[in-house]
C-alpha cells in the first residue's frame, strides 16, 4: 500500500525545490473530505488518490499536477467546493480539478460515432491543460489495477472504453509505460480465456526465454565493453496484447511467434546508437524488413529509437532497441517528459508544437457539426499507424498509413492541397492515387486554377485533407445551389409577374428568409436549389392571399392550353418538416417499405431516398441528411432486383418465374446466364409491394428443388 511519504520520495528525487508542504497539506485536506468513504475492495477510499498521485510522480510530473492528482475526485464525490481548493491550493490545482471532474462525466461505449458527441467533450476538457488527461490516465490505470472488484458486465464495458479511447490516448502522448499496461489489463477482461492461455503459454517458456536473454544481454555488453561504450543493457518479454495482436494481424498461432524477446541497449548519444547497430549487426544475422530508424524519423508521439530483428545466437529472433537515455525517458514518459511548466509561465511553445495532432482534433470538433463525420476523422488521426516521409528541404512529415500525395499536400497548406495537379516522389512523377512509403522525399506540382475533385475523397487518408476536400465541395455545391435557386425563382416569379430584382432591392425576400428561420436571401436560394424549400412556398409568402388566388386562375388558364404532364406520385414517404417537394428513390439501393431509409436532399431534384446503410448513402454530404419515412397508407409496387443461383436444369427458369408470377410479383425485366459448371445466375427485376412481400417471393423461389440461392441486390 502506498504511503504519503513514499510520494514525496519519488517527487523529492527528481524535483529538490518541490513544495512538498503543498502535498502534504492536499493529503490531510483529502483524507478529511473522503472520511468514512470505502471502495468496493473495502480499503479506505484515500487509497484510490494516492495511487494515482503515485503513478503522476512515477511519470515525474510537476507539484500541481501530484497535488490535483490527490484532489481529483474531492468536487465529484464530497462536499468539496472548486471555490475551496483556489482558496486553499490556488486556481491552477483548481482547474486541473475542474477538467478531471468534467472528463470524469463523460462514458464511452466504444469507438463508434454514437460516441462522438462524449469525444468533443473530452477534448474541450483537455485542451486548456494537457495534465488534465494525465490525472486521466492515471486515474484510470488504477482503476484498471482493481478492476476485479466490479461486477462482470461493469468490467467488460470499462475495459472496452479503456482499450478503445484511453490506451489509444496513452500511445498517442507516447506514455508507453501507461498505455501497455491499460491494453494488457483490458485484454485480461474482454478475452479472459485467451488471455489466461496465453499467460500460461508464456510463463511456460519464462525460465527458457530469461535464459536466453542473459546469454544475448552478456555478449552485447562484452562487445560495449571492447569497443569502449558506455551502457545499459536489459531484457523483456512482450506484452501479452501486442503477442494477441500479433497472432491475429498474421493469422498465426502462439508457436509460430518467434520475436517474443527483445532486448534494450541505453547509450548516452545518437553517435553510439548507430555504433551499437552495427555491432549488433556485425554479431548476428538482421531481417532487412524489420529495420526500423526512428531516430532520424521519430514517431508523432516524440518516440525515437532504433529497431532491429536478428537472427539470435540460437537461431531465434530477437528484436534489438536501441536509444540514449533521454529518448528511453521520452518512450516511457512521452508528453510528460517534455510539456515543461515554470511558474506563471505556462506551457513551453517548442513542445506544443510537437502535438500538432491534438490542436488539429481540437480545430476539427469546432468545424465538423456532423458526429459521425467527426468520429471517422478522430479514428484516422488517433487510431491509425504512420507512415514518415520528407519534404525535399528535409522535413519529416508524418502521415496516416496508406496515405497519398494529396494527402502531403494538404500536410504542408491548404492551398496547396487545393491546387496539387501531380507530384513527384523521389524525383519520378507519379500518380496521386500513389501510396507512400517511410522514407519517400515529395515534391508536389501545382496549378493556381486547379481546384479539388470529388474523387479524392476516395484515396486521401488524413483528415486534414478529408475535411478541406468536404469543405471545397460543400462550397461549391452551396454556391450552385444558390445560383440553381435564383434560376428557379425567376423563371416561376415571371408565371405570376413578379420581378425577382424589385423584390430583392425592396428586402422582401430577405424577410421571407427570416420567416423561415434563415439569415439571408443566398441562404434561401441555396434552400429552394437543393430543394428543401418549394418556390410555390416562397410566392406564398411574398404576394398576398387574394392576389395569390387570382394570379393562380390565370396560371392555371394559361396551363390548360399546354399539353399535360404528370410526376410519379411519391406519396409513399413522408418527408419530416418539407411540403411540396419531388421524391425519388435511389437507383443504387431501390429502397422498399419496411426497409430502414434515409432522405438527401439533390440539388434540383427534390429528395433521393437511400436505403439507411447505403454506400451511396453513407458517402453524401452529412448537411443535405433529412429524416423521411414510410407513408403506411400509400402503397405503390416498387422494382427491386433479386439473383437467383440455381442447378441449370430443363424448365427451371419456367418454375422461377411461375413462382414469382404465383406471389403476384409483377417481372419487369430478366437477364438469365449460365457458367461452364452447368449453373444459372438468373437476375430478376420485379415490383413488389414492400418488404414482406418481397420476401414471399424470395422463399417461393428458395422452395424450388434446383434452387441454391436467392439474394436481393441493393445496386
Amino acid at each position: 500500500m502506498i504511503r504519503l511519504n513514499d510520494i514525496l520520495n519519488k517527487v523529492s528525487h527528481y524535483n529538490s525545490s518541490a513544495d512538498l508542504n503543498m502535498i502534504r497539506k492536499a493529503y490531510v485536506y483529502c483524507a478529511k473530505v473522503h472520511q468514512g468513504q470505502i471502495r468496493l475492495s473495502g480499503e479506505p477510499y484515500i487509497i484510490h488518490p494516492m495511487e494515482v498521485s503515485a503513478i503522476l510522480a512515477d511519470l515525474k510530473l510537476d507539484v500541481p499536477t501530484v497535488v490535483a492528482g490527490l484532489l481529483h475526485d474531492t468536487v465529484e464525490d464530497t462536499l468539496a467546493t472548486l471555490e475551496e481548493l483556489t482558496e486553499l491550493f490556488g486556481e491552477e490545482v483548481a482547474a486541473l480539478v475542474d477538467g478531471v471532474t468534467k472528463i470524469g462525466k463523460i462514458h464511452f461505449k466504444t469507438k463508434q460515432e454514437s460516441q462522438a458527441e462524449n469525444f468533443r467533450k473530452m477534448l474541450l476538457a483537455m485542451s486548456d491543460d494537457i495534465r488534465v488527461i494525465l490525472i486521466k490516465l492515471a486515474d484510470r490505470l488504477h482503476n484498471m489495477r482493481t478492476l476485479q472488484f466490479q461486477p462482470e458486465i461493469k468490467q467488460r464495458n470499462i475495459a472496452r472504453e479503456t482499450l478503445d479511447i484511453y490506451a489509444s490516448i496513452a500511445h498517442r502522448l507516447g506514455i508507453q509505460s501507461i498505455k501497455t499496461e491499460l491494453e494488457d489489463l483490458s485484454f485480461q477482461y474482454l478475452e479472459p480465456q485467451i488471455y489466461a492461455d496465453l499467460a500460461s503459454k508464456v510463463t511456460t517458456k519464462t525460465q527458457e526465454r530469461e535464459a536466453y536473454v542473459e546469454e544475448v544481454k552478456k555478449i552485447i555488453i562484452s562487445k560495449l565493453d571492447e569497443y569502449g561504450i558506455h551502457g545499459e543493457v536489459s531484457g523483456r518479454s512482450k506484452h501479452l496484447y501486442s503477442i494477441y495482436r500479433k497472432m491475429v494481424k498474421r493469422n498465426v498461432d502462439f508457436d509460430d511467434i518467434y520475436d517474443l524477446v527483445a532486448v534494450r541497449v541505453l547509450v548516452d548519444d545518437i553517435k553510439s546508437c548507430y555504433e551499437v547497430l552495427g555491432i549488433v549487426h556485425s554479431l548476428w544475422k538482421p531481417i532487412t524488413a524489420r529495420f526500423k530508424d526512428y531516430i532520424a524519423m521519430p514517431k508523432g508521439n516524440m518516440y525515437q529509437s532504433l529497431h532491429t530483428t536478428v537472427i539470435g545466437p540460437t537461431g531465434e529472433r530477437v528484436e534489438v532497441q536501441i536509444r540514449t537515455f533521454e529518448m528511453h525517458h521520452v518512450a516511457e514518459s512521452g508528453i510528460a517528459a517534455h510539456w515543461k511548466y515554470k511558474e506563471g509561465k505556462g506551457y513551453d511553445e517548442r513542445e506544443v508544437e510537437r502535438f500538432a495532432w491534438l490542436r488539429q482534433l481540437l480545430e476539427l470538433q469546432q468545424e465538423l457539426q456532423d458526429s459521425k463525420e467527426f468520429m471517422d476523422s478522430v479514428k484516422i488521426d488517433l487510431f491509425s499507424e504512420e507512415v514518415y516521409v520528407f519534404t525535399p528541404q528535409g522535413d519529416v512529415k508524418s502521415l496516416p498509413k496508406q496515405s497519398t500525395p494529396i494527402d502531403f499536400a494538404y500536410s504542408i497548406h491548404s492551398d496547396i492541397g487545393d491546387r496539387c495537379v501531380g507530384a513527384k516522389v523521389n524525383g519520378k512523377l507519379v500518380p496521386l492515387k500513389y501510396e507512400l512509403k517511410n522514407g519517400d522525399i515529395i515534391e508536389i506540382i501545382t496549378s493556381p486554377h486547379h481546384t479539388p475533385s470529388k474523387d479524392w475523397l476516395k484515396i486521401v487518408k488524413s483528415s486534414k485533407a478529408r475535411n478541406r476536400i468536404r469543405l471545397w465541395i460543400k462550397t461549391e455545391e452551396r454556391n450552385r445551389s444558390i445560383s440553381l435557386g435564383r434560376e428557379i425563382c425567376e423563371k416561376e416569379f415571371r408565371r405570376y409577374s413578379l420581378n425577382y430584382n424589385k423584390l430583392f432591392k425592396s428586402g422582401e425576400i430577405k424577410n421571407a428568409a427570416a420567416e423561415y428561420g434563415l439569415r439571408s436571401e443566398d441562404d434561401l436560394m441555396a434552400a429552394i436549389g437543393y430543394g428543401k424549400l418549394s418556390v410555390g412556398q416562397l410566392i406564398g409568402k411574398l404576394v398576398p392571399e387574394a392576389k395569390l388566388n387570382a394570379l393562380k386562375e390565370q396560371v392555371d388558364k394559361v396551363e390548360k392550353t399546354k399539353p399535360s404532364t404528370r410526376r410519379k406520385d411519391t406519396g409513399a414517404i413522408l418527408i419530416s418538416g418539407v411540403d411540396d417537394v419531388m421524391v425519388r428513390f435511389g437507383k443504387c439501393c431501390n429502397p422498399l417499405p419496411g426497409d430502414d431509409i434515409v432522405g438527401f436532399i439533390t440539388r434540383g431534384r427534390g429528395v433521393t431516398v437511400h436505403v439507411a446503410d447505403c454506400p451511396v448513402a453513407f458517402a453524401t454530404d452529412p448537411e443535405r441528411r433529412i429524416d423521411v419515412a414510410w407513408n403506411s397508407e400509400k402503397h405503390a409496387p416498387l422494382p427491386v432486383k433479386i439473383r437467383v443461383t440455381c442447378h441449370d436444369h430443363k424448365g427451371i427458369l419456367a418454375d422461377t418465374t411461375q413462382a414469382i408470377t404465383s406471389c403476384e410479383a409483377n417481372i419487369i425485366s430478366a437477364h438469365i446466364q449460365s457458367t461452364v459448371d452447368k449453373m444459372g445466375v438468373n437476375t430478376f427485376e420485379v415490383e413488389v409491394m414492400d418488404i414482406d412481400h418481397l420476401r414471399k417471393v424470395m422463399n417461393a423461389i428458395m422452395r424450388l428443388d434446383d434452387v441454391v440461392k436467392v439474394e436481393r441486390l441493393k445496386n
